[in-house]
């Protein structure tokens, strides 16, 4: 099964196809490719699965995923080691 992780854009540079950004995940910063979500702004929510943000979404779903996710403890990996998605 493949999951995406909500997380903040908080940082964004580059344009078009190797547009990139720092997005924030629970306190843990990761450098995320943003060439599919075009009109994304610093500020967002974005889903991002394996380094890619996929879409856009509203800041209340993303907060209401995290929040399950965290109960189910799968935010673990996000916090390092060597085997955390970058």
């Amino acid at each position: 099964m493949c999951l995406a992780v909500p997380g903040k854009v908080v940082e964004i540079a580059g344009e078009d196809l190797v547009r990139m950004g720092r997005v924030d995940f629970c306190g843990v910063q990761r450098q995320v490719c943003l060439a599919y979500v075009p009109d994304v702004a610093v500020g967002d929510y974005v889903l991002v699965h394996v380094g890619f943000a996929i879409s856009r979404i509203d800041e209340q779903a993303a907060l209401e995923t995290l929040q399950v996710l965290a109960e189910m403890g799968e935010l673990a990996e996000l916090e390092g080691g060597p085997d955390a998605p970058r």
